[in-house]
């Protein structure tokens, strides 16, 4: 039967996944024989990736293979609306691919990232899979390649060089859009809650590591605030740059072997299947030649990184303590922090969110590398970058959502240590400075060091009045520009000082 005839289509059985068998069965390619288990569906070239890649324990993420069960579907809806297919063959391959979407085949799926770096092993393995269920589900012989070939028709009018790096974008656009933006918008949204709550609460700010003028918790927080909703914004940007793939260049950008405008077709068609808006990438040269757009992908989540691990670094000193420590925050009590000291309790989730920092921002180092060691018209690092990305995502994803059920949402202040950093603070001479002249004031502040005064003494110690500390050093003032009473001038106020005091 030729393969554009529909007629005399074999009977399609109704099979659970699963091959009841024991031993080996042998399979082909091009180079020979090669034994594969007969439990499995897998072929040839699965097989002799098994064989030669053993490497380590990293397996090539589940999520591409969902992926390419959309490129699969996708190409055989095209090719069999072109009557480049029978009907009942790409209805067949259809059928097949859902079950690679569902995950209902993952099982099928060994290979190691450590593989050839187009990724031609795993474009293998799916087509293998896809071949031998459908001849499965139709009475054939498994390892036949036929009625369902792997190469003639899973893979018709495709190359490992163009499918793979479109399911790249696929399950990394899933990955980061369904888990690491919405993981990153809830933090940020707990983050503001907290920050609209504290709005009104004084506090010292630190800079250097040293003290610094007044400012509220609001506001501290609301500087987390911006960098989550910044940070989610860059992501969301360059994960969009996702959306165009790769597919309709074959092997090397040209389409040969691929009808005209399958890219284009099979990208409308994946949208239908997916509900995003994927497109053709405009230049195939550029999507099979680069992986820059993943590259930009990756570092927006090492950008993303950089701003959780401040947050969380400033969590865990600004709750050091409970006695020795800087102990304005109060944190969730998740777990004993030690095994011989009673009663320790550690910010653990901070240091879990500095750890899967440092892991995605290390990362990001792999993903630059691999993006730019691609030659001529192949990037030939694909493995890595995809594997590196959808770990990065999804750790992030739910590092946030740990940190922000276990940490942020049952955070709460030590109010009575922010005050009295209040009232021990010395820079707020600040707000004299405008009023006494710079010089005064900082003799004022090194009196009260020195002398270990409260502010307000040494003020008074040097001649300022009570009525004019009072009226000028408002702590509440200081967090809100315009609101300090900085009436007045230094030559002015001079009559108000009193004496110059001693130093």
């Amino acid at each position: 039967m030729s393969d554009t005839d529909d007629r005399d289509a074999p009977q399609v059985r109704n099979l659970p996944v699963g091959i009841d068998a024991a031993g080996k069965r042998r399979e082909t390619d091009s180079l020979g024989e090669v034994d594969v288990p007969a439990d499995h569906y897998w072929g040839a070239q699965t097989q002799r990736s098994l064989e030669h890649f053993d490497i380590g324990h990293d397996r090539m993420p589940k999520e591409v293979y969902h992926a390419y069960g959309y490129v699969k579907k996708a190409a055989a809806v095209v090719n069999t609306k072109a009557g480049r297919l029978p009907t009942w063959k790409g209805a067949l391959i259809q059928r097949v691919c859902d079950e690679v979407i569902s995950g209902a085949l993952d099982a099928e799926f060994p290979l190691y990232v450590w593989q050839t770096g187009s990724g031609t092993q795993s474009n293998m393995n799916v087509n293998e899979v896809v071949s031998n269920r459908c001849i499965q589900l139709v009475g054939g012989q498994l390892g036949s390649k036929a009625p369902i070939h792997p190469n003639d028709h899973v893979n018709m009018g495709q190359s490992s060089n163009d499918t793979f790096p479109t399911a790249m974008h696929i399950a990394a656009y899933t990955m980061s859009m369904n888990k690491t933006i919405p993981a990153i918008r809830r933090l940020r949204d707990a983050t503001k809650a907290k920050s609209d709550q504290w709005s009104e609460v004084v506090k010292i700010g630190r800079t250097h590591l040293e003290d610094a003028t007044p400012l509220t918790v609001g506001q501290e927080w609301s500087g987390y605030v911006g960098a989550l909703e910044d940070s989610q914004a860059e992501v969301e940007h360059a994960t969009r740059g996702l959306l165009a793939v790769a597919m309709g260049g074959t092997a090397v950008g040209t389409g040969l072997n691929s009808p005209p405008g399958f890219g284009e077709e099979v990208a409308a068609t994946l949208v239908q299947l997916t509900g995003e808006p994927f497109t053709t990438a405009a230049n195939k040269f550029t999507a099979q030649g680069t992986l820059d757009r993943m590259v930009r992908a990756h570092a927006a989540l090492k950008n993303a990184a950089v701003s959780l691990f401040k947050f969380a670094n400033d969590m865990r000193w600004l709750g050091s303590g409970p006695r020795t420590g800087l102990q304005e925050l109060l944190l969730p009590a998740n777990e004993p922090g030690s095994s011989i000291m009673p009663g320790k309790v550690n910010p653990t989730q901070a240091e879990a969110m500095l750890m899967v920092c440092i892991q995605v921002i290390g990362a990001d180092a792999s993903v630059s590398m691999a993006g730019a060691e691609g030659n001529f018209e192949l990037n030939a690092f694909r493995p890595v970058i995809i594997s590196n990305f959808l770990h990065s995502a999804l750790i992030l994803a739910d590092m946030c959502d740990h940190f922000r059920e276990f940490l942020v949402e049952g955070a709460k202040l030590n109010e009575p240590r922010l005050k009295e950093n209040i009232d021990r603070s010395v820079m707020m001479v600040t707000a004299l400075a405008p009023v006494i002249g710079y010089d005064k004031a900082s003799v004022i502040s090194h009196y009260a060091i020195d002398h270990n005064l409260t502010l307000r003494d040494a003020a008074l110690a040097n001649g300022v009045s009570e009525q004019l500390y009072d009226r000028v050093v408002v702590p509440v003032n200081m967090t809100r520009p315009g609101s300090a009473d900085v009436s007045g001038t230094a030559s002015a106020a001079g009559g108000e000082t009193g004496g110059s005091g001693s130093s």
